[in-house]
């Protein structure tokens, strides 16, 4: 700009041809020109250091956050204390000044796209199961499969161990998400059961249970794991959010951790797509839509 400004005042170029060139406003450069343009401070409120004290204290306990979720964590305390709501772009504005953003992610995914939607509108139409690995400082390896609701995203039923993941414990979790929800051992209506191609979600055993229960068993396509996409979604917050931020130096202390981290992330995990509730506050919350006929 500064260079801008020197080819004018030496060379006589007209302010608005250069102003469109550099794709900047006239005025300005023109004030710039007369020296009356003051630059801007950073802007700042009284009550900023207050509110950054409380940001800092979330921020370490939660350094896996982006603002959206530091706000609603600030403000779930601020309400339970009758304080006023703070607005996100506040948060983000404070975070900003103070290094507290997390790092932009700007890669593309690549693979096939996927235009089908494994959301549902209400819960309990379709859950969806998967399993993922964690490994420990000493190489030990905990695999953990789960159950999840499609609309709520609560984490209805998890087992884990230090082998593979069984048809048995497929089952296990079959049986204890449908206990969970319904309080009996069968569905009131079919319920989908979305996974991969897994034997042990394949066995005959593991199907023929799940239609005993009432559970309509499907299936991703192989080699296309984008299509349980919301399952893969939650293997990477779990991760992020939980695993990579706690101690894990062997199989022992993960498997002590996994109930703490599975409650936490039911109770107080803010989603987006349930407008910044957990998943568990969105249940307590959850009116159905009345019909409209």
């Amino acid at each position: 700009m500064d260079t801008a400004l020197a080819v004018i005042a030496g060379r006589g170029y007209a302010v608005k041809r250069v102003a469109e060139v550099l794709g900047v406003s006239r005025s300005q450069l023109t004030q710039r020109l007369n020296g009356s343009a003051t630059p801007r401070s950073a802007y700042f409120k009284t009550e900023d250091a207050e509110l950054l004290k409380a940001l800092r204290s979330l921020v370490d306990e939660r350094p896996t956050y982006g603002y959206r979720r530091i706000a609603a964590l600030l403000n779930r305390e601020r309400l339970k204390n009758s304080l006023a709501r703070v607005n996100h772009k506040r948060v983000y504005r404070l975070m900003s000044q103070n290094g507290m953003l997390l790092q932009r992610y700007t890669g593309k995914p690549s693979g096939r796209v996927h235009d089908g939607k494994i959301i549902t509108i209400r819960p309990n139409l379709r859950w969806t199961s998967d399993g993922f690995e964690i490994a420990c400082w000493n190489s030990q390896v905990v695999r953990v499969a789960f159950a999840l609701d499609t609309c709520d995203r609560e984490v209805m039923a998890w087992r884990a161990s230090t082998g593979g993941v069984t048809g048995e414990m497929i089952r296990d979790l079959m049986l204890e998400s449908v206990e969970q929800r319904f309080g009996s051992s069968t569905v009131p209506h079919p319920v989908q059961w979305l996974s991969d191609n897994g034997s042990c979600y394949r066995a005959h055993e593991t199907i023929d249970f799940a239609t005993r229960l009432g559970l309509v068993p499907c299936y991703t396509p192989v080699r296309s794991p984008q299509s349980n996409g919301m399952a893969e979604s939650f293997v990477k917050t779990f991760k992020r959010d939980y695993v990579y931020v706690h101690d894990r130096p062997d199989a022992q202390t993960v498997l002590s951790q996994l109930s703490a981290w599975f409650e936490d992330y039911n109770e107080s995990h803010p989603h987006k797509a349930l407008r910044m509730k957990s998943p568990r506050e969105f249940i307590r919350s959850y009116q159905p839509a009345a019909c409209p006929v």
